[in-house]
């Protein structure tokens, strides 16, 4: 078993290679590598697309890497295998960013990516810190995770998924605010599970072991 974690430098590595790479080894789930090379991302058995920074950015940077997005298409799209976006990586499976200027998604889960509109005004934007998981709809990757269980957050924008079902989990900040998302062999983690401790490590052992 192969888990990519695709490089497009976008936002340091070290952090979320070192988390997974620890959660395969406890869980026997293969071997992890850091790539940014299209024939890698072929081979693999599970794809992890991490970003930090803003949406237009981040598309951009990951486009302007030759193959990389074909490439994670064919496995993911075609091939059926399971893929995680982690902060900006998940809010590029929407339709469309709104931040700065409208960019286009992936369009594999549908949806805008908007800015955050807390109901009190005197709650700061960017959204910042630990946050208790809501789940609302059950899904293989909350083995061992329930409402009221923790995560860390950086970020200002966040998913408006076109289908409710789409929506696993969110969190309150004077409303409700987008946390993971998914469908058929897709997940898309706001937050940073590999700064998010006990359940951010329980949540990367689940997805390294997840068969959809």
């Amino acid at each position: 078993m192969l888990t990519a974690i695709v490089d497009y430098e976008s936002g340091n590595l070290h952090s979320a290679e070192k988390a997974f790479q620890r959660m395969a080894s406890e869980t026997n789930a293969g071997d992890v590598v850091v790539t940014s090379d299209p024939d890698t991302i072929r081979k693999a058995d599970r794809i992890l697309l991490p970003g930090d920074g803003a949406f237009p950015a981040c598309r951009q940077a990951l486009f302007d890497h030759r193959g990389v997005f074909e490439a994670m298409e064919e496995v993911v799209i075609k091939g059926g295998q399971p893929f995680l976006g982690i902060c900006i990586g998940m809010q590029m499976l929407a339709t469309r960013g709104l931040e700065y200027q409208e960019t286009a998604g992936f369009d594999w889960i549908g949806g805008d990516v908007d800015k955050i509109s807390p109901a009190d005004p005197s709650l700061k934007v960017p959204h910042m810190g630990w946050n208790d998981l809501v789940i609302d709809t059950p899904h293989p990757v909350f083995d061992g995770i329930k409402t009221g269980d923790h995560a860390y957050f950086v970020h200002s924008y966040h998913m408006k998924v076109a289908n409710p079902a789409h929506l696993l989990a969110h969190v309150d900040y004077a409303g409700p605010i987008t946390a993971i998302v998914g469908r058929e062999n897709m997940l898309g983690m706001q937050f940073h599970p590999e700064k998010s401790q006990k359940t951010g490590l329980r949540l990367i052992a689940n997805f390294l072991n997840w068969k959809p």
